[in-house]
């Protein structure tokens, strides 16, 4: 089977080894979730998860970059599973406080890349929260072509989603309040030549 062009453009690096391979435990409050993630799991699955970590434990690191200079952990992904291990208590105390995660270096723009195909890959991301990404990363100046790539859409889908961060912007600053209606009409009863009017009407 062929490969697609774009997978044979780069060349295959040498000696690499992958994330996974170097999973550390990391105190849960040196880690932080990003304002970036355009995920959303329901109540119902939330206990689900829990329950999941409790029984058979961590099976799937957190990803995460580290910020050396605030020695702070951003997650990129596994924001649920971070956020179980703060909430149950239970899991908490097993754990002892540590969160397994593994490290990837890169740039603002690729972690978001990599957030977004965590999510797509599993089927799982919010529309509103994707168009307000897509608009941020078309205002860092990054190419139609590098967010199809990076992200994992077409140009059909990006369109869409420009579409509609696009109307958003349009009209953010516009007041679509309805007006409250207007008073019932009284006629003036000093006014005598609208008395007049109404009695000839009247007849």
């Amino acid at each position: 089977m062929r490969k697609k062009k774009e997978e044979t453009d780069e060349p295959i690096p040498q000696n690499y080894k992958s994330p996974v391979y170097n999973v550390i435990a990391v105190p849960v409050e040196k880690v932080h979730a990003n304002d970036y993630n355009p995920n959303r799991v329901a109540p119902p699955e939330m206990k689900l998860l829990e329950l999941s970590i409790w029984e058979d434990g961590f099976t799937m690191p957190c990803v995460c970059y580290h910020d050396k200079e605030k020695d702070e952990y951003i997650i990129v992904d596994g924001f649920h599973r971070y956020t179980v291990l703060k909430k149950s208590k239970r899991i908490y105390e097993r754990e002892k406080g540590m969160l397994p995660v593994v490290v990837i270096d890169k740039d603002l723009s690729n972690r978001i890349g990599s957030t977004i195909r965590h999510n797509r890959a599993r089927g799982t991301h919010d529309v509103d929260l994707m168009s307000n990404i897509v608009s941020e990363l078309d205002k860092a100046g990054m190419s139609d072509q590098w967010i199809m790539k990076n992200i994992g859409m077409d140009r059909d889908e990006l369109l869409r989603l420009k579409q509609i961060s696009g109307l958003a912007e349009l009209f953010a600053s516009k007041d679509f309040t309805i007006p409250p209606p207007k008073p019932a009409y009284l006629p003036d009863p000093e006014n005598t030549e609208e008395s007049t009017v109404q009695t000839e009407v009247g007849k």
